[in-house]
């Protein structure tokens, strides 16, 4: 089983990042599933929209998974209710629309994706570890090959997810800083980790937003409306091989490409 996980899809030149990579490489890698952290692929950069939702789906994205942006674009309310493939994390409160993981079945078998957020350093949310166990326990009924998109801040608290999951699941994926780990592993038990997955869009901004809002933000520690950058564009991610039978990795390898901002 082969599943490409895409780093964290920011605005329009994500989008368009993903579809040209997904439309050039889908086959020739012979991916089986690809799984995308889409919380801010809205045009401006916050949320997803239904728009960004159905350009990645059809350019090839299976499953969709989110962060602590998930609500800052009120089209996701409906979306999480309409398709099971778009989650949000499993450890927000009772009560919250949509659902953190699910089931997808792929011409190689069945590959149960979690989505749970950190704690440190981001909005107060359920337990992660807690949720993650409760999800993994639940999935194992129907495969053994799980995903988990560890949305946090902390590289500590991606590592500790991954150690506690070590042998349970297939991959723990960290996202949300936007900037690529180079410390892609196979643990002990059979896990593959990264701590953070990256960032698809645009390349020459701060973590994706243009560098005058950033630096004024910085400086002056005002409010500041971000806006997407413009120009070359990235696609992070990471190609993890699986073993159908056992769930185990036997490969990962990061993808970091740079191309110019045309359309593709």
């Amino acid at each position: 089983m082969r599943t490409l996980f895409i780093g964290d899809i920011f605005g329009d030149l994500g989008v368009r990042a993903a579809q040209g990579y997904l439309s050039a490489n889908k086959e020739m890698h012979e991916i089986d599933l690809v799984i995308a952290n889409a919380e801010n692929a809205a045009a401006r950069g916050t949320g997803l929209s239904k728009s960004a939702a159905a350009a990645l789906c059809g350019a090839g994205v299976d499953v969709i998974t989110l962060g602590n942006h998930t609500f800052r674009n009120t089209d996701i309310y409906a979306m999480l209710k309409e398709h099971d493939h778009i989650l949000r994390p499993a450890n927000y409160p009772d009560g919250a629309p949509g659902r953190g993981s699910v089931v997808y079945y792929t011409r190689r078998g069945a590959v149960g994706v979690i989505n749970v957020l950190g704690r440190l350093y981001l909005d107060a949310c359920d337990c992660p570890f807690a949720a993650a166990e409760r999800e993994i326990a639940r999935l194992r009924d129907k495969t053994n090959m799980i995903v988990i998109d560890m949305h946090a801040e902390a590289t500590s608290e991606k590592r500790a997810l991954a150690g506690c999951f070590d042998g349970g699941c297939s991959l723990v994926a960290g996202t949300h800083t936007h900037v690529q780990t180079a410390d892609e592993q196979i643990l002990p038990g059979g896990t593959a980790f990264i701590t953070d997955v990256g960032m698809t869009g645009p390349a020459d901004g701060v973590i994706g937003i243009k560098h005058d809002a950033a630096i004024r933000r910085f400086r002056t520690l005002l409010p500041e409306r971000f806006i997407p950058a413009e120009g070359r564009m990235q696609f992070n991610a990471v190609i993890v091989d699986i073993d159908e039978e056992t769930g185990k990795a036997v490969g990962i390898r990061r993808v970091n490409t740079l191309t110019d901002g045309a359309a593709p």
